[in-house]
């Protein structure tokens, strides 16, 4: 596994235990919480390698998608 394939595992990995959360704590569907997700600016900074967020945990990056769901109400 080369590099850019690690990465893509761990933006994949991160992807789901993010959606995990938002299941948990909004009581939906796996789907509507990928939708959700991938919708949101931070899984676009997830996406974009440059930004190394890939590095951080799950519930870091999870703490930054609720800020961002906040501060849209």
């Amino acid at each position: 596994m080369d590099k850019t394939d690690k990465i893509d595992w761990l933006i994949d990995s991160l992807t789901k235990k993010i959606a995990a959360f938002i299941i948990e704590d909004e009581k939906i569907e796996y789907d509507e919480a990928l939708k959700k997700l991938y919708e949101s600016h931070i899984f676009e900074k997830l996406s974009d390698k440059e930004t190394l967020l890939y590095r951080e945990g799950a519930a870091y990056i999870y703490q930054y998608y609720l800020e961002e769901k906040n501060d849209q109400y």
